[in-house]
């Protein structure tokens, strides 16, 4: 299981640190990574990271905004977001594949980040 936590209400410039909790298995072989839905939109990829925390990428509209990291003694991520703009406004949520899987085998339940302008 995943659990999504940290999102709530900023305004445009401001900061949140998300989290995703893992619990139920062993966290450490999975690729992480968040996404988020917008109202109205299709859900988009935000940032991934590799199952040792050793390498990152992110979507072009976060970089340099955005850092994606991973504590796997505490089968914890997180992502700190900073200078927030108001379309980052939706809900976010973590989610983890085997290193092995294309697809994402694990979803959790979404934390809402609005920002106001």
């Amino acid at each position: 299981q995943l659990q999504a936590s940290g999102g709530g209400l900023v305004q445009a410039g401001g900061s949140l640190r998300l989290s995703c909790a893992a619990s139920g298995r062993t966290f450490s072989p999975y690729v992480m990574s968040w996404f988020r839905q917008a109202p109205g939109k299709e859900r988009e990829f935000v940032a991934t990271i590799t199952s040792s925390g050793g390498s990152t990428n992110y979507a072009d509209s976060v970089k340099g905004r955005f850092t994606i990291a991973r504590d796997n003694a505490k089968s914890t991520m997180y992502l700190q977001m900073n200078s927030l703009k108001p379309e980052d406004t939706a809900v976010y949520y973590c989610a983890a594949r085997r290193v092995t899987s294309i697809e994402y085998n694990y979803w959790g339940q979404g934390t809402l980040v609005t920002v106001s302008s």
